[in-house]
């Protein structure tokens, strides 16, 4: 039998943006009812994420599941989303990094793009002292973002973010602003909890930091404290944790056991593939499956649920 879950970021109408990197990570409320209309004429059944190590652990047990997962606590999730699940009554999580609902960490490709776009070019200190940054053709703009996402993966997170943020503002882009246009706050997650039964919130680390990177102490603070802070936002402790980063350097052993110690029963990478029995020794390290936005299509999400793609990545 297979099984999936299914990670989202943004859920929105598109955008007429001219330059837009991160466009892979935001899909349109249309396709997200394409995939949830596939997911159910596949034969498979809706289901918490945090429900499924009971599911799949019952011999007796024969049907197929899906979980519906996003990351990052998008406004846009509420807005447009969950009018969708909603509809459908699929339940869903939402995977939550305080420091952005308490406007204090800033999501860095959000403001790599923002800079990226706004620029013909600036001035960037990637480690050998300030060079000009040319971003005037596409091609530029690309080498661009890929040069300060190679810069956020190597050097000391905490230190990248801020030189970023530092020379961003420089240029009249605003970090935080960008994540309080973005993020829901406090405020907001309350009400979510309140007024939608279906959904679940997660715990997504406290700054979205690759967490392989960090030593002990702080690895277990962005474990602990964002588990300890999603409860007190929305009245109910997080069953799932999601490893933030896509990166298949941003997912380790070591972070896996702080999230089983914390007693979290289900974790989620984004590592892809679908779900077999042999995966049930590994609850806390599950592959998603992206619901990529460049890849909107109902032929993709067969495909996808059909697994062929995870057995030709062997």
């Amino acid at each position: 039998p297979i099984w999936l879950i299914w990670t989202l970021h943004h859920v929105r109408p598109d955008a007429a943006n001219t330059y837009a990197p991160n466009a892979y990570l935001s899909v349109t409320p249309e396709f997200l009812a394409s995939a949830i209309e596939e997911s159910l004429a596949a034969g498979l059944t809706p289901v918490h994420l945090h429900d499924l190590p009971a599911l799949l652990a019952d011999p007796a047990e024969t049907r197929r599941f899906v979980a519906f997962t996003l990351d990052d606590g998008y406004r846009n999730n509420r807005e447009f989303a969950a009018p969708i699940f909603r509809h459908y009554a699929i339940p869903y999580t939402i995977f939550i990094t305080p420091g952005f609902v308490e406007r204090k960490r800033s999501m860095w490709w959000e403001t790599a793009e923002a800079l990226v776009a706004s620029r013909d070019s600036f001035r960037f200190d990637f480690g050998a002292g300030d060079e000009w940054v040319q971003c005037r053709s596409h091609a530029e703009k690309d080498q661009a973002f890929d040069r300060i996402s190679i810069f956020i993966r190597t050097v000391v997170e905490d230190e990248a973010v801020e030189r970023l943020d530092a020379c961003a503002r420089a240029y009249g882009v605003d970090p935080l602003a960008i994540v309080e246009e973005l993020t829901m706050p406090r405020d907001e997650l309350a009400a979510y909890a309140d007024e939608d039964t279906l959904v679940h919130f997660g715990a997504h680390a406290m700054t979205h930091s690759n967490l392989c990177r960090l030593p002990d102490e702080r690895l277990r603070y962005e474990v602990e404290a964002s588990i300890e802070t999603v409860a007190e936002y929305v009245g109910n402790p997080p069953r799932s944790f999601s490893y933030p980063y896509g990166w298949a350097s941003a997912f380790c052993e070591r972070a896996e056991r702080m999230v089983a110690a914390a007693g979290i029963p289900v974790g989620v990478t984004t590592r892809p593939g679908v779900l077999q029995p042999a995966l049930l020794k590994r609850l806390t390290s599950l592959p998603r499956v992206s619901l990529n936005g460049y890849y909107q299509r109902r032929r993709y999400v067969r495909a996808l649920i059909s697994g062929v793609p995870f057995r030709l990545m062997r």
